[in-house]
């Protein structure tokens, strides 16, 4: 199938989940897919916004209606952005920055992830609006450096991800023949034979133009390669995190600092007090702790509790009546990432593209029916319980 009929097929972004999966190498699609042990914290997600109903009024002129947002004084084309979702360029060639590419022309933000295959330093150049997504290292010495690099790098919205003092339950790794370090074998080889495109054009092409990808961005040095026998010795030094270490990056960084993976509101008053400019409420997309709470379950809560303050959300969102239920309870913005991640790897920057527009549509057209002319405008007025 070629890739005007392959990105033809994807009506919504649901669609570029069967898509990747029938690209990618099973093992590289599984990491993507991979949520925590029984999938209960990840169905969540979904099942949370199918416990809200819309609410529509009629005969509004809607002929005026815009998306745009404002966040930390930055204006955006639509009220959703790219979560970071790390390895982008192992399912599409220089996954990383296509998507900032894709982001920048679009009006829309993007949070690299620092456990990306691509420095930094380029992807900002690509996008400069771009935000990065730290898992700081618990060594001060090293936080403190990879802080140093970040600012210099360029980038002006940093975001702390708090949600990883541990490593998951490896099931979904193990079951889908994803390992780290990326082992080759005889049934990864096969993979690749089983998919010559992604062999082709994206692993064999990094391999030629860029060498073996290495982890570039977890620390200020560049990181081990995928194949290194201590990739996990390399990232295992999270688990002494603290609030002093949330207040130590205040004082170093200059710019938007975001607080990500707060389900609490407890959580959410501490970051607002230690300095955070906002914090996005979030459960890691399911890949942590299995039975986590959903995010947009917990959503008012954490707005009540920090009145001023930008709370943003990640989290199962998948259609544009997603988005507006996530807004109308408080929600100053979204974050969307797997799907984003499938997009790029069934058609690259086009399937990005495609799952922008899609996305976009379907906001517009439900603004429309719901008849609001400004996001802005949706409260808990337009919701009613399922």
């Amino acid at each position: 199938m070629d890739l005007d009929r392959r990105l033809a097929a994807c009506l919504n972004l649901h669609d570029f989940e069967e898509q990747a999966r029938r690209r990618l190498p099973r093992p590289i699609f599984g990491y993507v897919h991979a949520a925590a042990e029984d999938r209960h914290a990840y169905d969540g997600n979904r099942a949370a916004f199918r416990k809200h109903r819309l609410v529509t009024r009629v005969l509004v002129d809607a002929t005026a209606r815009s998306a745009a947002v404002d966040l930390f004084g930055v204006p955006y084309a639509q009220p959703f952005g790219m979560a970071p979702v790390g390895l982008s360029a192992l399912y599409a060639y220089r996954g990383d920055c296509v998507l900032a590419e894709v982001a920048a022309r679009r009006g829309i933000p993007m949070v690299m992830s620092s456990s990306s295959l691509i420095p930094m330093e380029e992807v900002v150049r690509v996008n400069p609006q771009a935000w990065f997504q730290a898992y700081v290292p618990g060594d001060r010495a090293k936080m403190e450096a990879l802080i140093a690099r970040v600012l210099k790098a360029g980038f002006r919205t940093l975001v702390i991800t708090v949600d990883t003092p541990a490593y998951p339950n490896r099931e979904a790794y193990v079951r889908s023949g994803f390992t780290s370090p990326l082992v080759p074998s005889l049934g990864l080889a096969w993979q690749g034979v089983m998919h010559p495109a992604w062999t082709v054009r994206t692993f064999l092409r990094t391999l030629l133009r860029h060498g073996m990808p290495h982890f570039e961005n977890n620390y200020a040095e560049r990181g081990v390669a995928i194949i290194a026998r201590n990739v996990e010795r390399s990232f295992a030094d999270r688990g002494n995190l603290g609030w002093d270490h949330l207040a130590r990056i205040r004082e170093l960084w200059p710019h938007k600092l975001v607080v990500k993976g707060v389900l609490d509101v407890r959580d959410a008053i501490l970051a607002r007090d230690v300095g955070a400019d906002g914090v996005i409420v979030s459960n890691h997309g399911g890949r942590q702790l299995d039975d986590a709470v959903a995010p947009l379950d917990v959503l008012p809560e954490i707005v009540r509790g920090c009145p001023g303050m930008p709370i943003m959300l990640d989290g199962g969102i998948r259609r544009g009546t997603d988005v507006l239920k996530a807004l109308a309870l408080g929600a100053a913005f979204v974050f969307v990432g797997r799907p984003f991640a499938y997009a790029a790897a069934t058609g690259g920057r086009a399937g990005v593209e495609r799952a922008v527009d899609l996305l976009a549509a379907e906001l517009d057209r439900n603004m429309v029916m719901l008849g609001v002319g400004r996001v802005g405008d949706l409260g808990v007025g337009h919701l009613r319980p399922a």
